[in-house]
């Protein structure tokens, strides 16, 4: 079964987009700077496994602590 490259390049940048926008959101409560987090989500896609493994580990990565609020 052939599959044309420029499907799989196609499938490529739309998973970059989709895990770059994870980034973002997951960036926002977990990282100072989400557009970082978010440009780096889109680089790692470029091999969709480094995409996958970058969102997980920003998953589990510990939220901010914001002001006035404690970490008990």
């Amino acid at each position: 079964m052939n599959i044309p490259l420029t499907v799989i390049g196609q499938f490529i940048i739309i998973f970059a987009v989709v895990i770059a926008i994870i980034s973002y959101y997951l960036g926002r409560r977990k990282t100072e700077t989400p557009v970082l987090a978010a440009v780096l989500g889109a680089v790692f896609s470029i091999v969709p496994i480094f995409g996958l493994i970058y969102v997980v580990v920003l998953m589990f990565k510990r939220d901010l602590v914001k002001e006035g609020e404690s970490r008990a």
